[in-house]
């Protein structure tokens, strides 16, 4: 025998059962109610009711007894607890129902025909399979004053950007793409307050941005009486305050306000069939500068050239890759370098140009190249080296013969903010006969730019590993070693390395011109030159510049990954 009694105090407001009663597990016994709420108290299994000690509308105290109960056959049937179709949960299915892309066909359709994708369809591709959480689903634009719900609903679901979680390779990221489809991506009154819950739910997470449309929405006619201006949005200071790696991914029209998100990006991918501005046509219709087509704004050969963008890729299929790519570059893996190829990266003859990229992939194990298009006379990107994901600039001595023009020392110097600003080791492969001079090269602010990269060198406070390939002559190759050959954490060298305070040749001619001048015979000038050039060569040449520590350490070519393996442990990378 066993008696119930009242889990706390409430009022009797049904008895279900009477003296005598066989009950099965789980049947109703008695319902108590308690501050509007009521409970259901059922039978733990199956049992007769011998005495009911309660009537309907009595006050009960906790522990106060209810009913006694004896065991019955346990073979007795279990009560089924009723399931219905609840109203709520159809009409929550219905809602979700309308986020998908199936529930807009031909939104779809039209996207297909541009030869675009869907910002779910990116999300899918983008994140691993089953871990997507998606935030604020069900947001609508705020126009509930001008337009019915089921309008909404339908037309503009999630406010036209569809925010979340979800891991890449296993790695949590935040997400937030905008949906072209809705309202022609313009940035809606709940479309900011998603974007800043993301960067305040997700501050630790990096983040993938898929950027289209427009800026502002001037249609959230719901907020508008309360707007004068709309200039205390938060979404663009936060976004660019976010510390982890953010990735910005453009493809079709991106204008305004989703030019400036992207543009705050570490790294900004775009497809070749983008147009990117900070104005769009209407903007510049608006301030007066005439009727342009929103093809001619930004197209993406002028701002891959021009260094907007960093990476350029056929379609959304591809840089959705890249991101993925970039996103695992700190995976652990295998060694993949070929470091056979590394023997014969530089050629024999000292003046023969090579292409430092074939050195590049034969060292690391993975390498996204960015900003290719601009400035040319340095190769810049991040690599893998086994474990280790490293910031990487290069002299390209298919270039200029590797001397640094302004764009290059540009591109170098954004390579070191960035990996500042990220927390990445730098890498700095040195094959350069100095900065870019002459008449022209001042003209376009070459002290400055030159400036900027010695400034973004001695900045920079993690950890450094510099390889000289080839030439290392004068600022230029201090500038790629943060301002002095003793500044990394360590300096190698291969034994084609030359060092020297000007390019050799030229050292030689203006150091020893009145010597060279005063030999009549054409030819022993000839020979005196090549002596003394001979001469230079060899006290700046690998093996003797090492002994006398202008650096840290002659290495094979195919002994290098190893070395810079070793080296980037021993400095913390």
């Amino acid at each position: 025998m066993t008696t119930l009694t009242a889990p706390s105090a409430a009022l009797v407001a049904q008895i279900h059962v009477a003296p005598g009663d066989i009950v099965p597990a789980g049947a109703p016994l008695l319902t108590t109610e308690l501050m509007k709420m009521s409970h259901v108290l059922r039978a733990d299994g199956p049992c007769r009711v011998e005495a009911v000690l309660v009537a309907a509308g009595d006050a009960l105290s906790e522990g106060q007894p209810l009913l006694t109960l004896a065991p019955a056959d346990a073979a007795a049937p279990t009560a089924a607890i009723a399931q219905t179709d609840r109203p709520e949960r159809a009409t929550l299915t219905a809602r979700l129902t309308q986020l998908e892309d199936a529930a807009r066909p031909d939104a779809v359709a039209k996207r297909h025909a541009k030869g675009l994708r869907t910002a779910r369809e990116n999300l899918a591709d983008l994140l691993d399979p089953g871990s997507f959480a998606e935030f604020g689903a069900l947001a609508v634009a705020a126009q509930r004053t001008v337009r019915d719900a089921a309008d909404l609903a339908a037309r503009t679901p999630a406010d036209g950007i569809v925010t979340g979680t979800g891991t890449v390779a296993g790695r949590p990221v935040a997400v937030l793409a905008v949906d072209y489809t809705v309202l022609a991506g313009t940035q809606g009154y709940f479309h900011h307050r998603k974007i800043d819950r993301m960067l305040e739910a997700c501050a630790h997470l990096p983040l993938v941005l898929y950027a289209e449309g427009g800026g502002g929405r001037p249609g959230d006619l719901d907020v508008d009486p309360l707007i004068a201006a709309g200039l205390t949005v938060p979404s663009f200071a936060r976004f660019t305050a976010h510390r982890p790696l953010k990735i910005g991914i453009a493809a079709g029209y991106c204008f305004a306000g989703n030019a400036a998100l992207w543009g705050v990006c570490d790294i900004r991918i775009a497809t070749e069939g983008s147009n990117i501005g900070m104005g769009g046509p209407a903007m510049i219709e608006g301030g007066g500068l005439g009727q342009v087509a929103p093809g001619a704004i930004g197209p993406s050969h002028v701002q891959a050239a021009n260094g907007v963008i960093d990476l350029l890729v056929p379609d959304e299929a591809a840089a959705t890759a890249a991101a993925r790519g970039l996103l695992s570059l700190s995976t652990p893996a295998g060694s993949t370098a070929d470091t056979a190829a590394l023997r014969e990266a530089v050629p024999a003859d000292r003046t023969q140009a090579y292409d430092m990229r074939r050195f590049i992939g034969g060292l690391t194990d993975d390498f996204a190249e960015l900003r290719s298009a601009a400035g040319p006379g340095v190769i810049a990107g991040i690599a893998r080296i086994g474990a280790q994901a490293t910031a990487l600039i290069a002299n390209n001595p298919l270039h200029l013969g590797g001397a640094i023009d302004g764009p290059a020392a540009d591109k170098a110097t954004w390579m070191l903010r960035l990996a500042a600003r990220l927390g990445l080791p730098v890498l700095s492969l040195i094959d350069t006969p100095g900065f870019m001079v002459g008449p022209e090269a001042e003209d376009a602010g070459q002290v400055a730019h030159a400036a900027a990269l010695f400034q973004a060198g001695a900045a920079f406070t993690g950890p450094w590993v510099a390889l000289i390939t080839r030439k290392a002559y004068g600022l230029g190759a201090m500038a790629m070693a943060g301002g002095s050959l003793d500044r990394p954490h360590m300096t190698l060298g291969w034994p084609t390395a030359e060092l020297g305070a000007m390019g050799l040749e030229g050292a030689v001619r203006l150091g020893f011109r009145a010597q060279l001048e005063a030999i009549a015979d054409p030819a022993e000038r000839q020979a005196e030159y090549d002596r003394l050039l001979a001469q230079m060569y060899d006290r700046g040449s690998a093996l003797n510049a090492a002994s006398l520590l202008e650096f840290d350490a002659v290495t094979l070519p195919e002994d290098t990954p190893a070395a810079l393996a070793r080296a980037f442990a021993a400095a913390g990378g």
